[in-house]
């Protein structure tokens, strides 16, 4: 009873505190770990079961991993895409190199510089994820890089613990057993076989019930987290390997929405226990090193990220919102020093430290992610310098077009066709450098900008312009272009994207010919065949025909409709 009695005062502080986190905009794991700080025998001194609180915690950390291996298919090298992947590995090399040597030049010992050199590699996919989504950003051109190199870091996180968990307590390169390492990947291979040729028939059979599909997913999680444990290997690399197999199924996303609260409650413990482990006798120690660590996490990880994005050919703003989400380090870096104090390769100053870091730059990164458009045109001029010279002078306003689509995407395909039909001259203006190669193979007439950049607009000649074009949903980005062409074109069809009823009477408002909004096009369009076949049932079968004659090709395309959220 004591446990439980001390198990709710520890829950109640905490739900006061991330409360009062909520109402500052921050994310609540920084609430987690100041609860922790306050219950700690520094403060109030409350947390006396510790034993029991670890376990907890270990089971929040083990679901936490099984859920990210639940997001990470086979498949997902080819999902985030060249740049993602040449963005990711960049800056988990750069940034740990640079790491590395900042922290010997403070001093540390050459075993604590890797530890904290690759926990200031990671990013934190479940809190960029939750800014990405609150500011509707998953689907913008730095949404989907961002998205995919956090993909990237979370395969490498695999890659990691297979390596670590393969290192005795002396961390040397003469503790790796070669044994354990075959036996690992004889493990992880097996299991890969068993997620392709055993679990998608026995996957049917698991979801007739949804308890117990609940039911098979702790089970084969912590079960699989468990033998790994007790083959020699940590149980965060089994439980990944849990996650990772049942990827493949077609339950993996009902599974992850089923075991989000269960992680959630048992991750909030372990983020307490690691608040209340935090040394605070040698503070002064630490305020230095944190202060450079966070500083370079901050602006050293952005500047990483928007020099290669640069060199790869990307706008400068582009890069400067992709940057901003790598300025944090995660819940796994933690996690990471954690079990490196718990093995005795890492000293209780060492996890404060890193907490300290984690605390500075979680809290500094949300406020640069929410108010990045905002931010941006005071620092715009200054970052000309990562975008390739050759790319910026693109602006060939001096040819006339009678047609101009701003964003090929998944509307903008067939806007092209119909472009081609009218036989008029017209152009394609995307800011995505992959996407611009695409149709430069393909003959077709594109320029490399951004609608966001009044400069490249002013270049544009859109006096003599019969229709415009907009994919793009950015509101701001619609209503400058609108202003721009209406200033020297009245008579302009203007077409623009829009998801409110608000915006899209704004954009009314201010010029706009016609507001395209995908939300109502589905209804629209189903009504009009309603209308015009009847209830003429050949009809509506040759309908058919057509429509998956068109998918199959904007799936061999590449393009994939966005996962729609489930409503809880």
């Amino acid at each position: 009873m004591e446990v439980f009695v001390e198990l709710s005062i520890i829950l109640g502080i905490t739900v006061l505190v991330a409360g009062i986190t909520k109402l500052l905009k921050q994310p609540l794991i920084i609430g987690y770990i100041l609860a922790g700080i306050i219950v700690s025998p520094s403060f109030l001194n409350i947390v006396e079961s510790t034993e029991t609180i670890k376990v907890f915690s270990h089971i929040g950390v083990v679901l936490l991993l099984f859920i990210i291996g639940l997001s990470l298919s086979p498949k997902v090298i080819k999902e985030v895409g060249k740049v993602s992947l040449v963005t990711g590995i960049g800056q988990i090399a750069f940034t740990s190199l640079i790491g590395f040597f900042i922290s010997r030049a403070l001093g540390f010992t050459t075993i604590a510089s890797v530890y904290i050199a690759i926990a200031l590699t990671f990013s934190s996919t479940i809190i960029i994820m939750k800014l990405l989504s609150d500011k509707k950003d998953t689907e913008k051109l730095y949404g989907k890089v961002s998205i995919g190199f956090l993909l990237v870091q979370d395969i490498f996180v695999i890659i990691l613990l297979m390596v670590i968990s393969s290192f005795s307590g002396n961390l040397s390169m003469a503790s790796i057993s070669l044994g354990t390492i075959i036996s690992g990947i004889l493990l992880i291979v097996g299991f890969v076989l068993i997620s392709i040729y055993v679990l998608p028939h026995l996957s049917d059979f698991f979801a007739r019930s949804q308890e117990f599909l609940f039911l098979f997913s702790i089970g084969w999680g912590l079960g699989l987290a468990a033998l790994f444990y007790h083959l020699g290997f940590s149980m965060e690399i089994g439980a990944l390997i849990a996650g990772v197999a049942l990827s493949v199924s077609p339950y993996n996303y009902e599974i992850s929405s089923k075991m989000r609260p269960l992680r959630d409650f048992f991750i909030i413990l372990f983020f307490i226990l690691l608040g209340s482990q935090m040394v605070f006798g040698s503070i002064s120690q630490l305020i230095v090193p944190a202060v450079i660590f966070s500083s370079f996490i901050l602006i050293g990880n952005p500047l990483i990220v928007m020099i290669l994005m640069g060199l790869l050919g990307f706008k400068k703003k582009v890069g400067f919102q992709a940057g901003l989400t790598v300025a944090q380090i995660s819940e796994f870096s933690l996690i990471l020093i954690a079990l490196g104090v718990s093995a005795g390769h890492l000293t209780g100053e060492i996890l404060s430290l890193i907490t300290i870091v984690g605390l500075i730059t979680i809290s500094g990164s949300t406020y640069l992610i929410t108010y990045s458009d905002k931010i941006y045109p005071y620092l715009s001029k200054y970052l000309s310098i990562f975008e390739r010279k050759k790319l910026r002078e693109e602006i060939q306003g001096s040819q006339d077009y009678e047609c101009i689509l701003f964003g090929y995407n998944r509307i903008g395909y067939d806007l092209l066709h119909t472009f081609k039909k009218l036989k008029k001259k017209f152009i394609v203006v995307d800011y995505n450098p992959e996407t611009i190669s695409e149709l430069s193979k393909e003959k077709i007439e594109c320029i490399y900008g951004d609608v966001d950049d009044d400069e490249f607009l002013s270049g544009l000649n859109l006096t003599e312009t019969k229709m415009v074009v907009s994919t793009i949903p950015e509101f701001e980005a619609n209503l400058l272009l609108i202003s721009k062409i209406r200033q020297v074109n009245k008579n302009a069809i203007i077409i623009v994207i829009s998801h409110n009823i608000e915006e899209a009477n704004e954009l009314y408002c201010k010029g706009a010919t016609y507001v395209i909004m995908p939300h109502f096009l589905g209804g629209s369009h189903a009504s009009r065949m309603i209308d015009e076949y009847r209830l003429d049932v050949n009809k509506f079968l040759k309908e058919r025909k057509k429509h998956i004659k068109y998918l199959k090709t904007r799936k061999k395309l590449g393009y994939e409709h966005p996962k729609a959220e489930k409503h809880r």
